[in-house]
């Protein structure tokens, strides 16, 4: 309904929303198409992207809001500022309606009045939208924003002329004069003239390449390694829609090769997303590299339910040193074998994409000019919707589904190419023969039999075959499962280094035994029977076993192996962050017993004990608080919907202002975020906003002060109300909250006890472990006293604590990721209204939202009995 832009009427008001005009991206798309280094200082400074989240943030809830009005949305047109800034995205906006426009430079919000007209309009100053609003909806809308504290100006009028008028009230002249063809008509064809360069390829010999030296190398590439250091920084449970994320199994291997979100809280429907790219490869061959960045793609992508294969969209993000000799013709030959052969053949499209022409840097050293050049590189970005959510395959090899195997579908057709491999690579070589997508047929038959099969329940174990070939595949699944794995290369080839770390396209999939023959049918007749080899199984050694006409030529032990794969990661990581944090996790792969991540329930969590409530058909009023920067309320009122709760969207402002009353709500929920960008600590400004406004005291003091009051808060919503202990009547044994001992932003997934308290939430969930989401940078409880901890566990206000995966109270990392005294993080006040927890239940409710799951789980996840609770407590 809202993704068509709607014709522009002349009169419409034209809107800047978001952050002000700074010196940013001056140079912009210039920039980002010249030489590094080739630029002056200050250019080179001014070009470089500062984001603001937190403004982000604001601009989207004021998006969300007027879209969320149907079609009394007051936004007519919209369009993000990118490249050129709003000299490039405004003139954009109205020309598309086929309209002109006339604009006053000096209404632009401006945070450095010095800069001259051609920088305030060009400066790509980021977390800005352009927009169109017709003057009557300008009151709904300036509201919005006020309540959003989201900063806009109108800086224009669209007119029935096409024709672009820029004024300048400080100068009292019009820089920019010219009919709208001008700026955005036809541009002339430009002609380059560009010639191929051709070079010396040497053959990458793998005769004297000793197999075990080979995969210790290939597993500490970054390529091939883990990448924890990384996705462990970054938040990847908000929305509470993430049913598929990096990490996989219950011992939490980033290995998964598809991210899956849902569509909304109660489907089971969602969308799909995979990456592809073989840079290396255009080292020897440009299309070849961008071909086998779509493949990969797409055989990342096979893992989740898809429809169909024409519902796959792209978008290409290409990269290329423009004007180095060869690098020219090499883009024009990735371009056209990707746009106008490879994905036509396929039947997918690729609507949008970016590129950058500046892949080089230079600089001049002890008077010697110098230069790095980086090769064409195609990241392609592939997504497509999905039927069932619940059905997105994962590395992770099942152990308790009796005898199984693992067959290898082998895209390559045995050609086992090594040029651009990573092997290649760890022997500082190239190659010359690169892999590359030689049967589309077979590749669109691929997709189609993995869905098939995947459908009907065959596959209970799915990898693609990419960066460190097939030993990574495997390996990597085998990390995900804690299991030993035995492969045979008997029929992939007489090289048995290029079977193992040859990167073609492909993937292995793991099959009951007793179905093996019809899984086997289905891949003959899809016509892919000569390519796909029963190529091992699991062992009980927990090694990694390869043989080769009979002969053990690899037996490693899968931790020592997982843990040359985690140590790039660890590495990394001891730098950037705490070091001992680095090296505890670093250990814990030693620990060869393990039970991973383990729900133990002390209640029935398909139990509806809010049932009679909900019956009734009263649903109380349930406050759902936010404050500029807070991101988590609408899977926090997805939860209280789900359990009974009438959910309001409450913003400080509201109360600030007096639009809304707290006296109206029967409970308040603080939700978790980023308010005022935790500039001045953790929830501290959002306290504040409180403490030191006479009317949001008064609000919060009575509600606390009620009987029939009841409030959680979570994450940044906790880290706010522990600072509010003097108005919450018996939180005088609450801590406040501080940075993780890590030193870092903590993305996990988690096992918290549940311990007997009074709160209201946790009632006859007692003694129950249970997984949960974790985000958070400032986790860490510290208590006044310093045996704190203990008098608050003593006193029955503790309800969480962290426990590692024996089940043991931990201040181990990373089971207790932020290093909190005893493992708390969840505790409640005396009577037990009142309650506050780091960790994200409301991320949690459904199953499918998460990481790891026992397979018999239905609907709910045991997180939606706290919730339900709250609607039992009320009566």
């Amino acid at each position: 309904e809202h993704v068509e832009k709607h014709i522009i009427p002349p009169g419409a008001q034209l809107v800047v929303l978001g952050g002000p005009a700074m010196l940013i991206g001056l140079g912009g798309g210039a920039a980002s198409s010249m030489e590094t280094g080739s630029s002056t200082e200050n250019l080179d400074f001014a070009s470089v992207q500062r984001g603001n989240p937190e403004m982000e943030r604001r601009c989207q809830e004021v998006i969300d809001r007027c879209w969320q009005m149907g079609k009394d949305n007051p936004i007519v047109s919209i369009h993000d500022v990118g490249a050129g800034g709003i000299s490039n995205a405004m003139p954009e906006l109205v020309n598309d309606a086929g309209r002109g426009a006339r604009f006053e430079l000096r209404a632009v919000p401006n945070d450095e009045p010095g800069m001259s007209p051609v920088e305030i309009w060009c400066n790509e100053s980021q977390e800005r939208y352009v927009m169109a609003v017709m003057p009557e909806d300008m009151d709904v809308f300036t509201a919005m924003c006020d309540r959003e504290r989201a900063p806009f100006a109108v800086i224009g009028e669209a007119t029935e002329a096409q024709h672009l008028i820029v004024g300048d009230g400080y100068f009292d002249n019009n820089p920019v004069d010219m009919p709208m063809d001008v700026l955005l008509g036809k541009p002339p064809k430009m002609l380059r003239d560009v010639q191929h360069k051709t070079f010396q390829k040497q053959s990458f010999d793998t005769s004297n390449i000793d197999i075990k030296d080979a995969s210790y190398r290939v597993m500490r590439l970054p390529t091939v390694a883990s990448k924890s250091f990384l996705i462990t920084i970054g938040d990847r449970s908000v929305t509470g829609l993430v049913a598929r994320d990096q990490f996989v199994g219950p011992w939490q291997v980033p290995v998964a090769d598809v991210a899956v979100t849902a569509t909304s809280f109660d489907v089971n429907s969602g969308e799909a997303m995979a990456m592809g790219e073989r840079t290396p490869i255009a080292l020897v061959n440009h299309a070849a590299s961008a071909r086998m960045a779509v493949g990969e793609a797409l055989t990342n992508l096979a893992a989740a339910r898809v429809t169909e294969l024409g519902r796959v969209v792209l978008s290409a993000n290409w990269m290329a040193p423009a004007g180095h000799p060869g690098e020219d013709a090499g883009l024009y030959d990735a371009v056209k074998a990707v746009g106008e052969e490879l994905c036509p053949a396929l039947g997918i499209c690729i609507p949008v994409g970016k590129d950058s022409m500046s892949m080089k840097t230079v600089w001049n050293e002890a008077g010697e000019d110098k230069s790095v050049t980086a090769p064409l590189s195609l990241v392609i970005s592939a997504f497509a919707p999905v039927t069932d959510i619940r059905k997105t395959l994962t590395p992770e090899l099942k152990t308790d589904q009796g005898e199984t195997d693992l067959i290898l579908i082998d895209l390559g057709k045995g050609a086992n190419r090594m040029a651009g491999s990573c092997l290649a690579q760890v022997y500082k070589q190239i190659g010359h023969h690169a892999p590359d997508v030689d049967d589309v047929q077979a590749l669109k038959a691929f997709f189609n039999v993995i869905q098939s099969l995947n459908e009907q329940g065959l596959i209970t174990a799915y990898h693609d075959r990419s960066d460190g070939g097939l030993l990574a595949t495997i390996a990597e699944m085998a990390f995900a499962a804690h299991t030993g794995v035995t492969i045979k290369l008997d029929d992939l080839g007489a090289d048995t280094v290029a079977a193992l770390f040859s990167e073609e396209l492909g993937a292995v999939i793991q099959v009951r035994n007793n179905e093996l023959d019809k899984v086997l049918k289905a891949l003959h007749e899809a016509g892919l029977g000569h390519y796909s080899h029963v190529i091992g199984s699991l062992n009980d050694d927990d090694v990694v076993e390869v043989l080769a006409a009979g002969e053990l030529i690899l037996s490693e032990s899968r931790i020592e192996l997982q843990r040359a794969w985690s140590e790039t990661s660890y590495q990394l990581q001891s730098i950037r962050d705490n070091s001992d944090c680095a090296q505890q996790e670093f250990d814990r792969l030693l620990e060869d017993n393990d039970p991973g991540i383990q729900a133990v329930l002390s209640f029935d969590q398909d139990e509806d004990v809010a049932a009679p409530m909900i019956a009734t058909g009263v649903r109380p009023r349930m406050a759902v608080l936010r404050e500029q920067g807070v991101n988590g309320q609408v899977e926090m009122a997805a939860a209280f919907d789900r359990a009974g709760f009438d959910s309001v969207d409450v913003h400080m402002s509201d109360i600030i202002s007096g639009r809304i009353s707290l006296k109206d709500f029967n409970g308040l929920v603080a939700c978790g975020g980023f308010s005022y960008g935790d500039v001045l600590g953790a929830g501290e400004g959002w306290a504040k906003s409180i403490l030191f406004n006479p009317r949001a005291r008064d609000e919060f003091a009575a509600f606390f002060q009620r009987d029939d009051s009841f409030s959680l808060g979570i994450c940044n919503g906790c880290q706010m109300m522990s600072n509010l202990r003097e108005l919450i009547p018996g939180t005088e044994l609450w801590p406040h909250f501080v940075r993780n001992v890590s030193e870092q932003f903590e993305a996990r997934f988690s096992q918290v006890e549940i311990i007997k308290s009074a709160s209201i939430f946790l009632q006859g969930m007692e003694g129950s472990r249970l997984p949960i989401a974790v985000a958070h940078g400032e986790g860490r409880a510290e208590f006044a006293a310093a045996n704190g901890a203990q008098q608050a566990l003593d006193a029955g206000v503790v309800g969480l604590r962290y426990v590692d995966n024996y089940g043991n109270a931990t201040e181990s990392y990373p089971a207790n990721p932020n290093g909190s005294p005893l493992g708390i993080t969840g505790l409640t006040n005396g009577d037990g209204r009142f309650s506050i927890m780091m960790p994200h239940p409301e991320r949690v409710f459904r199953a499918v939202q998460y990481s790891s799951r026992p397979a018999g789980w239905g609907e709910d996840g045991p997180w939606l009995r706290m919730f339900r609770n709250a609607r039992v407590w009320l009566g």
